[in-house]
């Protein structure tokens, strides 16, 4: 029986994917298997030794100690591209919402008073300050196209709009997802000097932390109208506000309220609604419940963000997988513990993502757990784990 941990709500529609009679789901569960999570922080949480899978029903992981998760050979999944969707059609209203000045002049609406005839005639001399202008023909530069990024490049086309992109880590699997009107960038401030949009869609990491600071925003023109929808910290707010102030930015449209941008006449920030879609939602914890059985059921890694994908199909019903540091005579050191123990070794996968590697070694017979015991105590293994023989498939 596997215990699953959730420290947020989880769509039923992803929980009801695992079986009654091989896990249990519950909110205080003690000694789980794995960790469920939407926005929790874990990073001031204990995590149990009994983890082995920690689960993230969204794309960012900046609410996860991955680094620390990753030295004790604890995979980390997420849900790229399953709430895609979402983010694009908010994207799509914030352009929208940048070039009609639709909450500026929506507030002064709401806050009219008089008769009707006296709103009217309000109305009349009041619009002109909320005259904006139209999407076609305006250049949508577009900062990383992943999953998101390339729908937001795709739709923007399809509304007329001249769209630039710049991901120096985009695949050629992502290319071919594009449309062939996105043109691409040599540099990031090559589009920042071209765009009257301009919308990031990148990671949280410590490269992107203030990705847009202060030279960049001076590097924009004093027209543009800057998007927000991936990480706030990516933005430096107190340059954003300062280019608002001098006339440098035109407008700053994001899904993060703070104080230092709350109440300013050119900035709209709406309440993190970038993946609250009921729709987005249940993409998302599908995803990932499927990829935390695949891998407490079958060993199998897929959409990790620390370790490679590795999901051989199972040659035998006996299995045990291990991560490892990413160094030279590993596979040799565990198949010797097998070779002495008298095992053949029928099948073995192992791939690596940096100083980080995955192994995946189907054996003839059923491994004691004292042989199993022998391949996690390699110097170098971070973790081994016996895979119970098939029961269930996704």
């Amino acid at each position: 029986m596997y215990r699953i941990l959730t420290l947020n709500k989880i769509s039923a529609s992803g929980l009801e994917r695992l079986p009654a009679d091989l896990y249990q789901v519950g909110s205080s569960l003690e000694s789980p298997d794995a960790i469920l999570v939407r926005s929790a922080s874990l990073h001031d949480t204990a995590i149990p030794d009994s983890v082995k899978a920690v689960g993230r029903a969204g794309a960012g992981v900046n609410n996860i100690p991955v680094a620390k998760l990753s030295a004790r050979g604890i995979p980390v999944f997420n849900t790229p591209g399953a709430n895609a969707n979402a983010v694009k059609e908010l994207v799509i209203a914030g352009l929208v919402l940048g070039s009609r000045r639709i909450c500026q002049a929506w507030d002064f609406a709401r806050n009219l008073g008089g008769s009707d005839a006296e709103m009217s005639k309000a109305v009349e001399a009041g619009k002109g300050q909320f005259v904006g202008f139209e999407l076609p023909g305006r250049t949508l530069g577009v900062i990383g196209l992943g999953a998101i990024g390339r729908l937001v490049a795709n739709a923007a086309v399809a509304l007329g709009m001249k769209v630039v992109g710049f991901d120096p880590h985009l695949t050629v699997e992502g290319a071919w997802q594009l449309s062939s009107q996105v043109s691409k960038a040599r540099s990031l401030e090559e589009l920042l000097k071209v765009s009257d949009f301009v919308s990031v869609h990148v990671p949280l990491v410590d490269a992107t932390r203030g990705l847009i600071n202060a030279d960049r925003v001076a590097a924009m023109k004093d027209t543009a109208v800057l998007l927000n929808f991936a990480r706030q910290e990516i933005v430096d707010e107190a340059a954003v506000v300062a280019a608002l102030q001098s006339g440098q930015l035109d407008s700053y449209v994001c899904d993060f309220p703070s104080n230092a941008t709350k109440g300013h006449p050119r900035v709209v920030a709406l309440a993190h609604l970038g993946a609250s879609t009921g729709e987005a939602e249940e993409n998302c914890a599908v995803m990932v419940v499927d990829q935390l059985r695949a891998f407490l059921e079958d060993g199998d890694i897929r959409n990790s963000v620390n370790f490679p994908d590795v999901a051989p199909p199972r040659q035998t019903p006996y299995r045990l997988v291990c991560a490892n540091a990413n160094v030279p005579n590993m596979l040799v050191r565990i198949a010797d513990v097998f070779g002495k123990a008298g095992m053949n070794i029928h099948d073995m996968v192992n791939m690596s993502r940096g100083d980080l590697a995955y192994t995946v070694v189907d054996l003839d017979t059923d491994v004691p757990a004292a042989v199993a015991a022998q391949v996690a105590s390699i110097d170098g293994v971070l973790m081994a784990r016996l895979i119970d023989a098939p029961r269930h498939h996704l």
